[in-house]
């Protein structure tokens, strides 16, 4: 079994990443979850998480969204 992450499987990790940081940004600013979910999609920080070779994706969600408000 391969285990390795590439562009093509990286796919898979990121719903469980948007998930996570789109519920403390809603938590946070007081807006719905649904809301919260499209900000994290059209931001900078998902541009970096969908491409493997920024390594991105191996941060916790509590970085990714200190990231997120970092550049918002």
């Amino acid at each position: 079994m391969n285990l390795e992450i590439t562009q093509d499987n990286l796919y898979l990790l990121l719903p469980s990443k948007i998930s996570r940081v789109s519920e403390m940004l809603s938590d946070d600013s007081g807006i719905d979850i649904v809301a919260s979910i499209k900000q994290i999609y059209s931001s900078p920080l998902y541009q970096r998480l969908e491409n493997e070779e920024t390594k991105t994706w191996y941060l916790g969600p509590v970085t990714l969204y200190q990231e997120y408000l970092a550049n918002v």
